[in-house]
């Protein structure tokens, strides 16, 4: 069971690796706003609480 949370894990790093890599941030960087934020910060505090959500559902000791 460890072992898959663990991969669970990883992949999720990878994906987010990537959602916050140079080439996809460039895709928001643009001069727009989003609910009053900039479009890229409204981007990155989405993929900010993205992760933490994501990672908080691996996590959780589920009772079976």
């Amino acid at each position: 069971m460890s072992n898959d949370r663990e991969s669970r894990l990883i992949l999720v790093f990878l994906l987010f690796a990537v959602l916050l890599s140079y080439p996809v941030l460039g895709i928001f960087d643009q001069p727009r706003l989003c609910m009053g934020l900039p479009l890229q910060y409204f981007y990155l505090f989405f993929i900010w609480l993205a992760l933490i959500v994501v990672v908080a559902l691996v996590v959780r000791k589920r009772k079976i």
